[in-house]
């Protein structure tokens, strides 16, 4: 996988950084405590951001991510930057025979996902789409305990995050962001994850918008009947029109039920509730960029697949059909 003649000279992956904000932070961090890796340039929305951001990891500054991605002395580029940018990096860099990892999601159009994906492969480069919720004690716990509960036959899974004003960033943009389900993929990747196959996808939304870039509030509500006949229920909602912090996540089966409420678990029973210890979200960047480096030195297996991330975007652009239309959609027709 790796085959770069001078970096084999250095034992370091030479990195090239898209993003200056949150995510881009902690793979930074993560970098310089590898000695297998090295930070060269980073690109940011602008050069003034990317600059003060270099600055304090000793690195350079770059004006443009199409100037990073043309670099030769950069073998690795990590893309933490708006969603709607993330296809167009990636094919570049890839184009440009880099190894590419990118934060979900990996394009807001499923048909350029599958080109990036065959475009990786014809260049035998590594692509690793990040799905660092599947590493996360939550994940972690439901996938040890959910034998217990029996066959599953309801799920539902609630992330509410009340923002009182909601920030003006581009989180709350719809194109820079996208669909609300595609740009917090996680939430419905959690559950191709635990429970395989989507048959049919409901979805209504609403959004909330007095200015013309940025909205107040987006509320999105998403039905999935699983072929094995489970029905999940996903709610995403974020913004200044909602009142009560929610991050829940229940499985409902035949022999019992796991709930997680925030950051506490259990298993029920009609006759007893056991506590289930979630382990800690802390560190997960840190881990992925771990394990990435691992498969490109050593051939390690990583923890998820770029088609599994593109199937879960095929069930995330099958809500955004439901909810344009009003209409139930198959997965056959996606």
């Amino acid at each position: 996988m790796y085959n770069s003649e001078a970096t084999l000279e250095t034992a370091k992956v030479r990195v090239g950084l898209v993003g200056t904000g949150y995510a881009a932070k902690f793979r930074t961090e993560a970098l310089l405590h590898d000695e297998r890796s090295q930070l060269v340039a980073i690109a940011g929305h602008t050069l003034l951001k990317a600059q003060a951001f270099a600055n304090d990891y000793q690195a350079e500054a770059i004006s443009s991510w199409q100037q990073l991605v043309e670099r030769e002395d950069i073998d690795l580029v990590i893309i933490s930057t708006i969603n709607r940018d993330h296809g167009a990096i990636a094919r570049a860099a890839l184009t440009h025979g880099k190894h590419v990892i990118v934060e979900y999601p990996l394009a807001l159009d499923v048909v350029e996902a599958e080109e990036i994906i065959a475009l990786a492969k014809a260049q035998n480069k590594l692509l690793h789409v990040e799905h660092i919720e599947l590493l996360g004690g939550l994940h972690q716990a439901l996938k040890q305990h959910i034998e217990k509960v029996g066959d599953v036959f309801y799920v539902r899974y609630s992330t509410v995050s009340p923002q009182h004003p909601a920030p003006r960033k581009w989180s709350y943009n719809n194109e820079l962001f996208g669909f609300p389900l595609m740009g917090a993929l996680s939430r419905l990747h959690r559950l191709t994850d635990l429970f395989g196959e989507v048959f049919t996808v409901n979805c209504h939304q609403r959004f909330w918008q007095i200015e013309p870039d940025y909205f107040q509030t987006c509320f999105c509500i998403t039905q999935l009947c699983f072929t094995s006949g489970l029905l999940a229920q996903v709610i995403y909602g974020k913004g200044e029109s909602l009142w009560q912090q929610e991050r829940k996540f229940e499985v409902h089966g035949e022999k019992g039920g796991l709930i997680f409420d925030g950051d506490q678990g259990f298993f029920m029973q009609a006759e007893e509730t056991t506590p289930i210890e979630v382990g800690t979200r802390r560190g997960l960047f840190a881990k992925d960029t771990t394990m990435v480096l691992d498969r490109i030195f050593d051939g390690s297996p990583l923890y998820v697949t770029p088609e599994a991330s593109l199937y879960t975007l095929k069930v995330a652009e099958a809500a955004r059909r439901a909810a344009e239309t009003g209409l139930t959609i198959f997965m056959k027709d996606i």
